[in-house]
């Protein structure tokens, strides 16, 4: 069983011949998102790979603009199916439990994502609905280690220099910029600021977009990115907590009491840091944040990211509302 396949690339393909020759052909693959389009398009490709296999998906899956039926994209017309509400209804039963989250609706289409649950060894699958940041860059990284030292630099004109230092300081700020969009300790110069400093740069090649810098970092990023690692705390992605399920409350509440019946103690999610152990006390204890204040001692306490971090998603927000894009928070 595959649960949200990456793209079936050599390395890939090869790696998995490698489990079929030990355990057998591959039987299911599971795409377990309606919204992420990193899930959604490696899934008919992969299942290209391992033709018997059988492909289950997640229900209320939509494209944009149009909202196209799953063989136009890409799934094998013969071999797919909707997950039905209950496992007990799928060849998985025998070993897995799951959980649909949602819908959420989100204006263009509504989130949905499939929670996995291994009874053997006690772990969850989770696609993105919980992260854990490392301190260093993960190990793929390393093949081409140039995007890291690009924004390991505070100006254009500093030099592009590769150290394990300029990496993971580079790492740091690429994981801000990817689950704030724009934190608080990031300026950004005016056009013409940028293209004068371009006409400086120490790199002034195409791969370095002909010299364009366009990041002023503040001396406190360290400071967020800290609290985004948490010591290696498990949490919710801010564009998730923000933009998504704000929406939902009450659907994420009925999944938080299903899934936290499973005695898991690890999870598997689909980004960065995995396994790890992880129980369901402490995954009912990640989802605070959509308490109100009222509910918990402090905002703080429900939610340990920096809040000023999240002003730039919330502007986001406070946009896409007023443009009919996405529904208005539920009032409770």
């Amino acid at each position: 069983m595959v649960y949200a396949p990456v793209a079936p690339t050599p390395e890939c393909v090869q790696l998995m011949r490698q489990l079929e020759a030990r355990y057998g052909p591959v039987r299911y693959i599971l795409l377990t998102t309606a919204t992420g389009i990193e899930h959604k398009v490696f899934v008919g490709p992969f299942a290209r790979r391992f033709p018997t296999a059988l492909v289950y998906t997640t229900p209320h899956h939509w494209s944009y603009p149009l909202n196209l039926p799953l063989p136009w994209l890409g799934l094998p017309r013969d071999r797919t199916q909707i997950l039905p509400l209950e496992a007990s209804q799928t060849p998985l039963a025998a070993e897995f439990d799951y959980a649909i989250l949602g819908p959420i609706a989100l204006g263009l289409g509504p989130f949905a994502e499939l929670a996995l649950f291994h009874r053997p060894t006690r772990t969850l699958l989770l696609t993105d609905s919980l992260v854990k940041v490392p301190l260093d860059p993960p190990e793929v990284l390393g093949l081409d280690p140039y995007p890291l030292l690009f924004h390991s630099r505070d100006r254009a004109t500093d030099a592009i220099i590769d150290s394990p230092e300029n990496r993971r300081k580079g790492w740091q700020r690429i994981a801000l910029f990817a689950f704030y969009f724009q934190p608080a300790s990031l300026g950004v110069p005016t056009l013409i600021e940028a293209i004068r400093e371009a006409g400086k740069a120490s790199d002034r090649s195409r791969q370095a977009y002909f010299g364009l810098y366009p990041f002023r970092w503040q001396a406190d990023w360290q400071d967020s990115f800290m609290a985004l690692h948490g010591g290696g705390r498990p949490f919710v992605a801010p564009v998730l907590q923000t933009l998504i399920f704000s929406r939902g409350p009450e659907p994420i509440t009925r999944w938080l009491e299903q899934v936290t019946r499973w005695q898991f103690e690890q999870v598997i999610p689909c980004h960065l840091d995995a396994p790890f152990s992880f129980t369901p006390s402490q995954l009912q204890a990640a989802f605070r944040f959509l308490a109100t204040t009222e509910d918990s001692s402090t905002l703080a306490e429900a939610n340990p990211l920096t809040q000023a971090d999240f002003a730039f998603l919330k502007e986001l927000e406070t946009g896409l509302i007023k443009r009919g894009i996405t529904p208005p928070r539920p009032e409770s």
